[in-house]
C-alpha cells in the first residue's frame, strides 16, 4: 500500500491533512436565492488539492437556525477537527475551535431595514457585524461591499478579500416565452431596494411614446405587488413570482433588454447572467453595479425616472448600441468564472492553514 519506509508514518501523514468545513446549507434549499447559488457553485468548483480535505455541511440541526449556527456547529467543528470553517452567508460561529472565513455579499439589511422581516433583519444586523469583526478573513463580492464593510463595521481592511462572482445560471435551450410579443425584463424580489416602482413609471412613459414591449418582473412579491400594479395604470406589466432557474434562463434569453434599477447591490449577478446570453443591459449607476458591469451596460440615475426611460429608449432604438453592448457583455461575462472564484477562495483558506 505504501512504499518501503513510509508505512510507519502513514497515519500521521493522513491525520495532518487539514480539513476545511463549508457551511453550505443554503445550497440545498428548495428555492435557491443568490446566496444559495453562490454556495452551490463555489462547492462544485473547488479545485482538488492534495493537501486539503473539504467537508460540506448540507443541513443543520434541530431547532432554530441561530441555535445551530452559534451552539451546535462549533461542537460539530470540534468533532470534525476542522482547521478552517467557511460561512458563505454572514453567519459564522462567534465562538469556534478553528479560524473562520465569512462571506458577506452586501449590507442591504443596514441600508434598507424595511426590506426584511423584523426577525431576519435583527439576525443579520446583530450577527453580521460580530462575524465580520471576529473572522480571520472576510470575503466580499465587490470592492464596493468591502469598503462599505470597513466603513460601517470598522473591520480591519487587511483581513478583507474581494473575490468576484461569475455567471452560474445554466444556459438552456427551452424556447423563450414569445406568445405575448417582445418584452423588457427586470429580475429581483418586489421590495423597495429593487426600485421597481420607478421602473414601472419609466415603462409607462415609454409606452406613451409608442414602444411595443411589455415589462416582465421576475421575482417574489415581498409586499410591492399591489403598488406595482397600481403604478402600471393598465400597461402590460407581468409579475411572475418566483421562477425556476430554467424559466429564468428562458426569460433572459428572450428579453429585448435586461433593466436593473436597483438602489443597492453587493454584486448584481443578474447583470453578467444577461451578458452571458447576449442580452443588452441597462442598469443603475449606483453602488457596485458600475464595478460589476464595467463598460458593458447603459447607465442611468436610479432616482430619475426620465433618465431611466431615456437609457432604455437608447438601447431599444439604436441597433449599433445594442450590438456594442452585446459584444462588450460577452467579453465581461467571459472574464469571470467559477473556477477562478473557487481558486481564489481556496487561496484564502490556505492563508489560514
Amino acid at each position: 500500500m505504501f512504499p518501503p519506509g513510509v508505512r510507519a508514518g502513514a497515519r500521521a501523514i493522513v491525520a495532518a491533512v487539514p480539513t476545511v468545513v463549508i457551511d453550505a446549507r443554503d445550497a440545498f434549499a428548495a428555492e435557491l436565492r443568490g446566496w444559495g447559488r453562490y454556495a452551490r457553485d463555489l462547492v462544485a468548483a473547488l479545485p482538488e488539492r492534495d493537501g486539503i480535505t473539504y467537508r460540506v455541511m448540507k443541513r443543520g440541526g434541530c431547532g432554530p437556525e441561530l441555535l445551530f449556527e452559534q451552539a451546535q456547529l462549533p461542537l460539530r467543528l470540534a468533532g470534525m477537527r476542522a482547521d478552517v470553517v467557511h460561512a458563505p452567508n454572514c453567519f459564522l460561529p462567534l465562538v469556534r475551535p478553528c479560524p473562520g472565513v465569512v462571506t458577506i455579499h452586501d449590507l442591504a439589511f443596514e441600508v434598507f431595514p424595511d426590506d426584511f422581516s423584523r426577525r431576519t433583519g435583527w439576525k443579520y444586523r446583530t450577527f453580521t457585524r460580530r462575524a465580520a469583526r471576529s473572522a480571520q478573513r472576510v470575503i466580499c463580492d465587490s470592492r464596493f461591499t468591502a469598503d462599505d464593510l470597513v466603513r460601517r463595521y470598522g473591520v480591519d481592511e487587511e483581513r478583507v478579500r474581494v473575490i468576484a462572482l461569475a455567471p452560474s445560471l445554466a444556459i438552456g435551450d427551452a424556447p423563450p416565452p414569445a406568445s405575448d410579443g417582445p418584452y423588457l425584463l427586470a429580475v429581483g424580489d418586489l421590495r423597495p431596494k429593487k426600485n421597481l416602482l420607478r421602473l414601472v413609471q419609466a415603462f409607462r412613459a415609454l409606452r406613451g411614446e409608442g414602444i411595443e414591449q411589455r415589462l416582465v418582473l421576475a421575482g417574489v412579491d415581498s409586499g410591492e405587488g399591489e403598488r406595482v400594479r397600481a403604478t402600471a395604470g393598465g400597461e402590460p406589466v407581468e409579475l411572475t413570482g418566483y421562477v425556476s432557474e430554467a424559466r429564468l434562463d428562458a426569460l433572459m434569453r428572450g428579453a429585448d433588454a435586461l433593466v436593473y434599477p436597483s438602489l443597492y447591490e453587493g454584486f448584481g449577478l443578474v447583470l453578467v447572467e444577461a451578458m452571458a446570453r447576449g442580452v443588452p443591459v441597462v442598469t443603475a449607476r449606483a453602488t457596485c453595479l458600475p464595478e460589476t458591469a464595467g463598460d458593458a451596460a447603459e447607465y442611468f440615475d436610479p432616482l430619475d425616472v426620465t433618465e431611466m426611460a431615456s437609457a432604455i429608449r437608447r438601447v431599444l432604438d439604436d441597433p449599433r448600441r445594442r450590438d456594442e453592448l452585446v459584444r462588450l457583455g460577452h467579453g465581461r461575462a467571459d472574464a469571470l468564472s467559477w473556477a477562478r472564484t473557487a481558486a481564489r477562495t481556496v487561496g484564502v483558506y490556505e492563508e489560514l492553514l
